[in-house]
């Protein structure tokens, strides 16, 4: 919940913009104080900033289950986003907002071996933070569990390098979705764990166009999610 919008003085060439804010500011009944350059520095921690700093109550994972939207029944091909052990403010934050705009009906994570929801994974999500939940769980396996004896899909992914003579795995181009899924995606390093990549219907991969030199044979987390949504959301019905 916002408390207090802390405004720069002397806005400069951005005035228009900040006063924008600060209206809205005013209709959500938030307090605004004036402060200097070197105070909203400060306050900042010397990061980059627009002239604007605004005090709200932290945010953090939704830890109880809540009954599914109208847009989530049983006429829709819901899609979950799943992280394991992503553990980079700024992949999570790229991740929340691709999930954002591609789609994702809901974001799940880990709570344990996980980033938290921090102002860092706000930026770098543009905002998303403020308006998309973020379910938090402290087992994964548990609620995956659930989800696949009511007729979900659990769909995995792996990295390239990953990818062995004894495990199947499908081009994310050649995947369509014919029901309710559940998309999970492993964090850095590692990536999806042993005991949750047993779970998985199938395992879906990025493929390179190219021939790749070795140690660089993966994508970032946050690139190769946005890729996997926006592959598995284009076959959705009715996408």
């Amino acid at each position: 919940m916002p408390k207090r919008l802390f405004v720069k003085n002397s806005e400069g060439p951005q005035r228009d913009v900040i006063l924008r804010v600060c209206q809205e500011a005013v209709k959500q009944g938030v307090q605004i104080q004036r402060v200097s350059k070197q105070t909203l520095d400060k306050m900042c921690g010397g990061k980059v900033h627009q002239g604007l700093c605004l005090q709200a109550s932290p945010l953090g994972f939704i830890t109880e289950e809540r009954p599914i939207r109208s847009h989530e029944g049983k006429n829709h091909m819901a899609l979950w986003l799943v992280l394991d052990g992503v553990q980079d403010p700024m992949n999570l934050g790229a991740i929340l907002r691709s999930a954002y705009f591609l789609g994702v009906d809901r974001i799940a994570s880990s709570i344990h071996n996980s980033c938290p929801l921090t102002p860092t994974v706000s930026k770098a999500s543009a905002g998303v933070m403020e308006v998309m939940e973020v379910f938090g769980y402290s087992n994964l396996k548990d609620m995956i569990k659930v989800k696949a004896e009511e007729g979900w899909q659990v769909v995995g992914t792996v990295g390239l390098e990953e990818c062995s003579p004894e495990s199947t795995v499908m081009p994310c181009s050649d995947f369509r979705m014919s029901r309710p899924t559940l998309l999970l995606m492993g964090g850095e390093g590692d990536g999806l764990s042993p005991e949750l990549r047993q779970m998985c219907d199938v395992l879906l991969t990025v493929p390179p166009r190219r021939n790749l030199h070795p140690g660089v044979e993966s994508l970032n987390v946050s690139v190769a999610t946005g890729i996997l949504l926006h592959s598995l959301l284009s076959t959705r019905t009715g996408s």
